[in-house]
């Protein structure tokens, strides 16, 4: 599929209410657990869901349109929710996550952008140049794939539970 602003804002949209479905009011045993090591639980994902909103997708953005700026992006911090989310629980995490996402969408869609525009170039730091076509469908992927990672935590928790079915799920390999 070609990228397209529309169909994208259909996942940008409801991500935050399926997180909000999924997680809201489950146990710490399903929403704190992770993969083992150094792998992230649901409560740790929506944390750096939240510091995306906050400091990526949008700055990023704003960085290809100033034609003033030199487009280079800022490093991400993927691990900065470790701190930012310390004492706050994850229903708070899922609303802050539904309020950034709200605003920053109103902004995006304010931005009434062109065809055009979707070619710009931004400088990521580690990829070079990236068109803000390709910042806005991997936010979407992003999503994505963070609800991916969200569900096969969960679903991991009882891999050993499941017994000899774990031959047919794949979620559990």
């Amino acid at each position: 599929m070609q990228y397209s602003f529309f169909k994208s804002l259909q996942i940008l949209e409801r991500t935050p209410a399926v997180l909000k479905t999924l997680l809201s009011g489950l146990s710490d045993d399903w929403t704190m657990s992770n993969e083992g090591g150094e792998t992230w639980s649901p409560y740790d994902v929506i944390g750096h869901l939240i510091h995306g909103e906050t400091t990526d997708w949008m700055q990023r953005l704003a960085l290809i349109l100033d034609a003033q700026s030199d487009h280079k992006f800022k490093t991400f911090d993927r691990f900065a929710q470790f701190e930012e989310s310390k004492g706050k629980t994850l229903d708070q995490l899922l609303d802050e996550f539904a309020q950034v996402r709200k605003a920053n969408l109103e902004k995006l869609k304010a931005l009434n952008l062109t065809e055009s525009q979707l070619d710009l170039i931004g400088i990521h730091p580690s990829f070079g140049e990236v068109t803000m076509r390709n910042l806005l469908a991997t936010w979407v992927a992003h999503d994505l794939d963070h609800i991916q990672q969200i569900v096969r935590v969960i679903a991991k928790q009882y891999n050993e539970e499941v017994g000899p079915w774990v031959e047919y799920l794949r979620i559990l390999k």
